[in-house]
């Protein structure tokens, strides 16, 4: 059962890095398609930390969640026609993708009420509403910082060097953040979504 939870994870996050691409590509930056990240294929997409390391030290310290990421798609902001704008949509692309991927698994409850599948559901929207936090390198940064003031936006992006160290920060020692917020957020949208 691990295993295959383990693979809907991955593609998950994997399916996620694409939708950013591809909007990406929409909105007129072709980079990722250029170099081969717009495929289902896990290889190009495969980060050895975030991808296998770090949800493999979540389930064995007993975390409560369960987090992984693929490596980022590659975007080139400067093609794109509004930069604040089409950097907003890309970035949102990858969280709505994940809660479209909830919502396929909680339609596919009602013929097959398979426990795979709630866990399909319960990771991508816990992914959705994880990614939507405000933090660096998540993708809630960028979305804020496509209404933000462009003083501010600047001030918000530069954090995110920091971006892998706020991570695991958050999900190995301020619980707070997990528990306060992206628990009851996803616990409400999964009210909806599952039949029980």
């Amino acid at each position: 059962m691990f295993i295959l939870q383990f693979a809907i994870l991955i593609y998950s996050v994997i399916l996620h890095e694409i939708a950013h691409g591809w909007v990406a590509d929409y909105l007129g930056d072709p980079t990722a398609r250029l170099k081969g990240r717009l495929t289902l294929d896990p290889r190009p997409h495969i980060d050895p930390i975030m991808t296998i390391l770090l949800p493999l030290l979540l389930v064995l310290s007993g975390s409560p969640v369960v987090f992984g990421a693929a490596k980022p798609v590659p975007i080139d902001p400067f093609n794109f026609r509004e930069l604040k704008k089409d950097t907003a949509l890309t970035a949102a692309a990858g969280p709505v993708t994940n809660l479209l991927i909830a919502l396929f698994f909680a339609l596919l409850i009602r013929i097959m009420p398979l426990d795979l599948f709630f866990y399909a559901v319960q990771i991508n929207v816990f992914l959705a509403v994880f990614n939507l936090l405000p933090i660096p390198p998540l993708d809630g940064s960028k979305v804020l910082a496509g209404i933000l003031p462009d003083q501010l936006a600047t001030v918000l992006l530069s954090l995110e060097r920091f971006g892998f160290m706020f991570i695991i920060l958050i999900l190995f020692f301020f619980n707070g953040v997990i528990n306060n917020f992206v628990l009851p957020i996803s616990q409400t949208i999964l009210h909806f979504l599952l039949p029980f």
